[in-house]
């Protein structure tokens, strides 16, 4: 395992770890955590472990996300400069900022075969990444992308709304009053989120989500945006305390319906939860295999 330190497109430093295999591999998962996580979780460490096995390395890093409140360090205009970044900080569209600098990198490295792999809020960064990076025609990039992976991949719109009830419109409207008053770094109410969360950030997954609201399932009935990802594509959810509104065997009927990728994967995994605790090994073989058979 090796600490490997990179820059995002935009300046922000950023670190992670590069596990590798007995072999000298071209292929690498390039794996994005989500909120409040970070990139040594168990669940991470075995899809690892499983991924060496087959002579596949695996690069997970700490996005500009991770933890829930943190300074970041971030070069501007030549000065290195601290800003606030975590889950309750975060804008979640520079996540692409974070994901081509770590593609650069691994590229920089002599990886050509990367597949993208991400969990719950980082599915959401891979695909609105994989999407400009080819309304962009970054070919280069997109040629090394040999397969996206989304693990619990959420409707967050629609769940941050289901989540509320009754209260969303109140709790819209006092991010709304804040922001008026400039006070964009101040807090939501405890319960207007599962974890804290800034005024800025609130309003980024309740009213300024049009970039991310590609997940509608069973609102959405094209998916357009999941539809356009034209490498292979594996998805996966679990059944119990996942963060989806229908049961997942509806979800993916639903999900495998829709999509017309012919290179998909798309089911869930008996008894997992949404971090997939205790399913780890399901979760990894699963991965491993859909890569070993493209």
């Amino acid at each position: 395992m090796k600490k490997i330190d990179f820059i995002a497109t935009d300046g922000v430093n950023l670190n992670g770890f590069l596990q590798e295999g007995s072999k000298k591999t071209k292929k690498v998962i390039l794996s994005v955590h989500g909120m409040s996580s970070n990139c040594f979780k168990e669940r991470e460490m075995v899809i690892a472990c499983y991924a060496n096995q087959k002579d596949i390395d695996y690069f997970g890093f700490n996005n500009r996300g991770s933890e829930l409140v943190k300074y970041i360090q971030k070069d501007i205009n030549g000065k290195k400069e601290k800003i606030l970044g975590g889950t309750s900080y975060e804008n979640v569209l520079e996540g692409y900022e974070d994901i081509v600098g770590a593609i650069l990198k691994l590229k920089e490295l002599g990886y050509q075969e990367i597949f993208l792999q991400g969990h719950s809020l980082g599915c959401t960064k891979i695909v609105y990444t994989y999407q400009e990076l080819k309304e962009e025609g970054e070919i280069d990039l997109l040629d090394c992308i040999k397969g996206v992976i989304l693990l619990s991949l959420v409707d967050i719109p629609k769940t941050l709304e289901v989540y509320l009830g009754e209260n969303y419109k109140s709790y819209l409207k006092l991010a709304e009053e804040k922001e008026k008053e400039g006070k964009m770094l101040d807090f939501m109410p405890k319960e207007a989120f599962i974890h804290p969360i800034s005024i800025k950030t609130f309003l980024r997954y309740a009213r300024d989500n049009k970039e991310i609201d590609f997940a509608g399932y069973g609102r959405d009935f094209q998916l357009k945006t999941l539809n356009k990802i034209d490498k292979p594509l594996f998805m996966r959810w679990g059944n119990e305390k996942e963060m989806i509104l229908q049961k997942a065997d509806e979800l993916v009927a639903i999900v495998n319906n829709i999509i017309g990728n012919e290179k998909k994967n798309i089911d869930y995994i008996e008894g997992a939860n949404h971090s997939y605790d205790g399913k780890e090994e399901i979760v990894a073989k699963q991965i491993i295999e859909f890569i070993q058979a493209l």
